[in-house]
């Protein structure tokens, strides 16, 4: 099977090539990638716990899914289609901004993505794929920033960034999307 390609893109998010994901975070060239935050009707977050057998940040807390977008697909479309092959779940989402960040790993490899943050509300339980996700579990968004200033080793780089840049955004946002 072909490794999947990521998107790459200028600081405008315009397109300007693809390249296998693992080169892409060898050579930490920037490319486009989304994180779906899944809200419950008591504003809690669904949360997932990565698998042991990820190539970066195994058995740490996150988002409820975060992938790369494929070439010809929208966000919404990937973060729907990601959500389903993590989590096991479909719901509608919507995008709530953009930002650039660059995180480099133990294992030498890093992280330079624009990252497409969408929200999505959810109350059942979803049906974790076990190669993807360890675990899950809902939180209020403000135990979250409690424990990730008490346990900052236990969460992803990108999920500390968009808790501390975009905090209240997320929590001013958390609303019933109609429609």
């Amino acid at each position: 099977m072909e490794e999947e390609k990521v998107i790459l893109v200028n600081t405008n998010d315009e397109p300007i090539g693809l390249m296998p994901k693992m080169e892409a975070h060898e050579k930490a060239v920037l490319h486009r990638a989304f994180s779906v935050f899944i809200m419950n009707n008591k504003g809690e977050t669904m949360l997932q716990q990565r698998a042991k057998d990820k190539y970066h940040s195994p058995l740490l807390w996150t988002n409820t899914c975060c992938s790369h977008q494929r070439d010809g697909e929208t966000n919404i479309q990937a973060g729907k289609r990601r959500l389903m092959e993590e989590m096991g779940f479909s719901t509608e989402l919507r995008e709530l901004f953009s930002f650039i960040y660059k995180a480099p790993f133990d294992n030498g490899l890093t992280e330079h993505e624009l990252d497409h943050v969408m929200m999505g509300h959810y109350n059942d339980s979803p049906h974790i794929n076990p190669e993807e996700v360890e675990g899950w579990k809902w939180m209020q968004p403000s135990d979250i920033k409690q424990d990730i200033a008490l346990n900052p080793d236990k969460y992803t780089a990108w999920f500390k960034i968009i808790f501390e840049r975009f905090y209240d955004y997320l929590t001013d946002n958390n609303t019933e999307h109609e429609g």
